[in-house]
């Protein structure tokens, strides 16, 4: 067994609280937050410890590792003190609010060699990871477009500030719904090098954009958009989709299906000419314990077994996390030049 806390117990924090708390590996210890409320009621219905000061918790429990769900501009301070102690750290994204706090992080982690990852969820979803292989497996042939995209409804009319509105705490659409999308195309079809036109729209939010569009190259040379909006009340939650074309077909990815269209057909793959549906089901991570969706056990899972085992880590690292954060930055900097 290993011993875990959790720092940052809003929607986030809890879930994680419920599934490392779940684990069969896992001593969930402690948990910390500033809010009374939430710690009064960790206090009645929990045997957990509870803090107020992550500091004084890292210091004076035996941990293994630390989960840090807090808002981004908190991540930096956390992480670097968690890591000066030796813990294996799991940190919500983003990553952090600028590339050198990330650079910092990321020679702190390689060079102590502990287990680290960002939760970018995505990558622990089974249909995204269908489109990877098949994607290198060039099924598609030679590629000449892709999109990805992502809409859901968080802001949907004028209303009052939260850390949401704050780009200072990593609150707009860029930080909190694009990483996403960026992070998966990075990791799925390969990183951009070169962001070629942005644009911020700010809809109902004051300070922050509510939407992303964006044209950028892959290091590959590859062209593709990235177009994102969360206040777009059509969709119940958030919805991310890879579209990628090429010149044997295309394929549509989403979190539950993967819609594939071939001029020719790939007998390796067993994939037909014309259109071929695999779904979520087909390729669902299997997991102990389900909340919201296999694909947050099964990253806690994924993070938990590379302590354990001492296994190297494939998906989500702070170096992948940070590359992530460098697009950002690309994408703000040219933003500012329209």
């Amino acid at each position: 067994m290993i011993n875990g806390a959790i720092i940052g117990l809003g929607k986030m924090g809890l879930s994680h609280a419920s599934i490392v708390s779940a684990h069969p590996d896992v001593n969930l210890t402690c948990v910390c937050d500033t809010s009374s409320l939430v710690l009064d009621a960790f206090k009645k219905f929990s045997k957990l410890k509870v803090y107020t000061d992550y500091q004084k918790m890292i210091e004076e429990e035996p941990l293994d590792f630390v989960v840090i769900a807090t808002p981004t501009r908190f991540h930096y301070a956390m992480v670097k003190f968690a890591l000066d102690h030796g813990l294996h750290v799991f940190c919500e994204k983003p990553f952090t609010l600028t590339t050198a706090q990330g650079e910092e992080l990321v020679e702190s982690v390689n060079q102590k060699k502990l287990v680290n990852q960002v939760g970018f969820h995505n990558h622990f979803i089974g249909t995204f990871r269908e489109l990877k292989r098949l994607l290198d497996k060039r099924v598609l042939g030679e590629l000449f477009h892709f999109s990805g995209e992502a809409y859901g409804p968080v802001v949907t009319k004028e209303k009052g500030s939260t850390w949401r509105s704050n780009p200072e705490e990593g609150g707009g659409c860029l930080f909190d719904y694009a990483s996403h999308v960026i992070n998966l195309v990075q990791e799925t079809i390969g990183r951009p090098e070169k962001v070629l036109g942005a644009v911020l729209k700010s809809i109902y939010s004051n300070g922050v954009e509510d939407a992303v569009y964006s044209l950028m190259r892959l290091t590959s040379g590859l062209t593709g958009t990235l177009l994102v909006n969360w206040s777009d009340e059509t969709y119940r939650k958030m919805s991310t989709s890879i579209t990628v074309q090429g010149k044997n077909g295309k394929i549509i990815c989403d979190a539950t299906e993967v819609k594939i269209y071939l001029k020719e057909a790939v007998p390796s793959e067993n994939l037909e000419k014309g259109w071929t549906i695999k779904y979520i089901t087909d390729f669902a991570i299997p997991v102990n314990f389900y909340l919201r969706g296999e694909e947050y056990s099964a990253q806690i899972d994924y993070f938990v077994n590379c302590i354990i085992n001492k296994a190297p880590l494939e998906y989500n690292t702070f170096e992948q996390a940070l590359y992530t954060d460098k697009v950002i930055e690309m994408i703000q900097e040219k933003n500012k030049l329209n």
